[in-house]
């Protein structure tokens, strides 16, 4: 049977492989600099907890799970007459979390109960798309830095370091630790308590693992927390995220909306542990299938709507990075979290997406200061001047190497991606009203009135004797009938280009969700729209949906989907509603988070 996996995670760490079946951790990744993407801690499991009643190993059964607003796990689950309890937090702010257990006698009799986490890291990877191991010593050492010991990773110096934390007394703790160096460098542990409980008598134990850069920073770390202590740490971040909790009015889409918004939020970005910038990434999952890499248009597009929605001074944050590490490289199909070019080949909507996104948190928060300031000014003036190479000698279109789902184009001239350039010419027209000439901005609305006029005149063709949007043109004549979910023609309306009356949208939406378009899935339990990049329905059309007017039919799809244990993948099997391809895709699941709240939460009345 397929494992599921649950998550957590804070701003430094990610626990993307939670084991649903026996609360196994597989691994935590972090994100750094110098690596260029993401380190993964991994083992068969690193860590999982374990139960003995005198002095007899039983297995854990009946594991139950909940997620605490949505975001932080915690399961019951019996071994024997023993029920174990557990939570793992990783609190905002922290660098590290905790494995928190409690164990309850149940039966009418007493037991010696020992219980606690056993492990072994066996590997570290490195992970940007592809993962591969990373050459290198693991150390395991006795620290007085934390009365327990220590393991790292050291590449002629020290990598980074992980260590646990129960006591700061050692002379009156109860709880114990071994650790052992085996021959191929692995090392397997063991952390536990032995009780004797009475009946309905409990025992718990707050197994802290702190993450740095070398052996006291990764100590002090756990330190940190246990000195906070375990309430402490589980209310402040309990407060964090039901401060930014959102409603849709109905129990099962509320739980859709607020993990997917989580998931985006925590593993759609993230602090590196060694330069401790913030940093975008398509997900800090090595489940995802491109994970630890930058995107424009994931980022900004997906998951950037729900991060402004859901905090509006980290989405600041994110346009500093995204015009300022990531501005030089701007609509390059994919960047290293340093900004550097990972896969070249342009794509237009990439070039478009910051501006959107600028363009987004000035009218939702009122803040006009981010557009002056050195890296955004900048940043715009570069994305007009890659914008202007790419437009036609004579036509008022542009053209794009690459189409929304990073796959080669067929005709240069995408309907949608001129769209975005229509968007954005129109907002800038409007931002920097006043910080610009007045000439100036009355040359970029007529810019993008003329691109209006062309993609009226080239990029409108007939089918069955009805008007409807090419995919893409060549202005030779050529043109297809094609819509990816990743830069749908779907969302025309939702762009502002039009109404949801138009008549030539109307007969384009007809065209591909009609049974004898191959993609389109119609008749199926999920009928969404896919592509060959992935030939299933994809959750991005689901979003799409809910932003075009078909929000009921969606949601009946949405609720059918099991996708990655309830978190956005790519595509979905369309009968069962499975993830098919794309497992934890974060920034999609941003985009999910929004569109649900745009159709039936909070941001309803905007549609």
């Amino acid at each position: 049977m397929k494992e599921r996996y649950l998550v957590t995670g804070n701003e430094a760490v990610s626990l993307p492989t939670i084991r649903e079946s026996d609360g196994g951790l597989e691994g935590f990744s972090i994100l750094y600099m110098a690596a260029k993407g993401m380190l993964e801690i991994v083992g068969s499991p690193l860590m999982a907890p374990f139960v003995e009643i005198d002095g007899e190993a039983v297995p854990l059964k009946d594991l139950s799970w909940m997620r605490t607003h949505y975001w932080i796990p915690s399961f019951t689950a019996w071994a024997g007459s023993v029920q174990l309890e557990g939570v793992i937090l990783a609190p905002v702010g922290e660098r590290g979390f905790c494995y928190r257990l409690k164990a309850v006698n149940r039966d009418e009799k007493p037991h010696v109960v020992r219980y606690g986490l056993k492990g072994r890291w066996g590997q570290t990877i490195h992970s940007i798309n592809e993962s591969k191991p990373v050459a290198g010593e693991k150390h395991a050492y006795n620290s007085g830095w934390n009365h327990a010991f220590v393991m790292d990773m050291r590449v002629g110096v020290s990598l980074f370091a992980f260590a646990p934390v129960y006591t700061e007394q050692p002379e009156i703790s109860r709880t114990h630790c071994t650790y052992n160096q085996e021959q191929d460098g692995a090392v397997s542990y063991c952390l536990w308590r032995e009780e004797t409980l009475k009946p309905e008598e409990d025992d718990a134990e707050n197994f802290w693992f702190g993450v740095g850069f070398e052996e006291v920073a990764a100590s002090t770390s756990a330190k940190e927390m246990l000195r906070q202590g375990f309430d402490e740490e589980y209310e402040k971040t309990c407060r964090w995220l039901a401060a930014r909790e959102r409603s849709a009015g109905d129990p099962k889409l509320d739980e859709l909306l607020n993990m997917n918004m989580f998931f985006s939020f925590f593993f759609g970005s993230g602090v590196t542990l060694d330069t401790e910038e913030l940093v975008l990434v398509t997900s800090r999952s090595p489940r995802y299938y491109v994970s630890a890499a930058y995107w424009d248009r994931d980022s900004l597009l997906w998951s950037f709507p729900a991060i402004l929605m859901t905090d509006p001074a980290y989405a600041r944050e994110m346009l500093g990075y995204v015009f300022g590490r990531q501005g030089r490289n701007v609509g390059i199909h994919s960047r290293f979290i340093d900004g550097t070019v990972l896969e070249p080949g342009f794509e237009l909507d990439e070039l478009c997406a910051p501006v959107l996104a600028l363009a987004e948190y000035v009218r939702e928060t009122g803040d006009r200061t981010v557009l002056t300031q050195p890296d955004v000014a900048s940043g715009v003036e570069r994305i007009l001047r890659r914008l202007a190479g790419k437009k036609h000698p004579e036509v008022a279109l542009y053209e794009t190497m690459l189409q929304p789902t990073d796959d080669m184009r067929v005709y240069p001239y995408l309907t949608y991606d001129n769209v975005l350039v229509w968007r954005i010419l129109r907002d800038l027209a409007e931002l920097y009203e006043g910080i610009w000439t007045k000439e100036r901005c009355d040359g970029l609305s007529q810019m993008a009135e003329d691109v209006r006029a062309a993609i009226a005149a080239h990029c409108v063709k007939e089918k069955d004797g009805k008007a409807m949007y090419a995919w893409s043109v060549d202005l030779k004549g050529n043109w297809d009938v094609y819509d990816e979910p990743p830069g749908s023609l779907l969302l025309l309306p939702f762009r502002g280009f039009c109404t949801m009356d138009d008549e030539v949208w109307k007969n384009t939406v007809a065209v591909i969700r009609r049974k004898d378009y191959p993609y389109s899935f119609a008749g199926c339990p999920i009928a969404e729209i896919g592509c060959p990049h992935a030939p299933h329905p994809w959750v991005l059309s689901i979003a799409n949906s809910l932003l075009s007017g078909n929000r009921d039919s969606a949601r009946e799809h949405l609720l059918r989907c099991v996708m990655d244990n309830g978190i956005a993948c790519e595509s979905v099997d369309e009968t069962t509603g499975e993830s098919a391809t794309g497992d934890a895709f974060a920034t999609c699941a941003g985009f999910l988070a929004y569109a649900i709240d745009r159709a039936f939460g909070e941001g309803k009345s905007h549609i």
